[in-house]
């Protein structure tokens, strides 16, 4: 499987892209929000979601049939940004179950600013 490729349907909100990628009993567990998706679920949570999506894939790690992602999801204009790590199981080249942990980003918490400690990552 085309780990970018995947990444590119998703976040051009292509549905007809992204179904091949998954086998049809794949379920999909975003954990933040505690919710867990068909796949017909999540193409149209990530297609019917409002706005204009871009992002980069800023790491790719691959164990056997287990593939980890962190990508950098964002707003073309800029207003949103989030980081969404994803672990994708595979199987015969298709996706069975995926987890997802997204977060939006943002500073530091005041109580740690405060504290001085930490520094900007970029």
């Amino acid at each position: 499987m085309n780990i970018q490729d995947f990444w590119d349907a998703v976040l051009k909100q292509d549905a007809d892209r992204i179904r091949p990628f998954f086998r049809e009993d794949a379920h999909i567990n975003w954990h933040c929000t505690n919710e867990r998706f068909t796949v017909e679920e999540y193409i149209r949570a990530n297609c019917e979601y409002p706005g204009e999506w871009d992002g980069k894939i800023e790491r790719i790690e691959t164990i056997g049939n287990l593939t980890v992602t962190a990508v950098n999801v964002f707003a073309k204009d800029r207003s949103i940004s989030c980081h969404v790590v994803s672990f994708l199981r595979t199987e015969k080249e298709r996706i069975a179950a995926m987890d997802e942990y997204w977060g939006d980003d943002g500073e530091a918490p005041r109580w740690r600013r405060e504290m001085g400690i930490g520094v900007p990552i970029r």
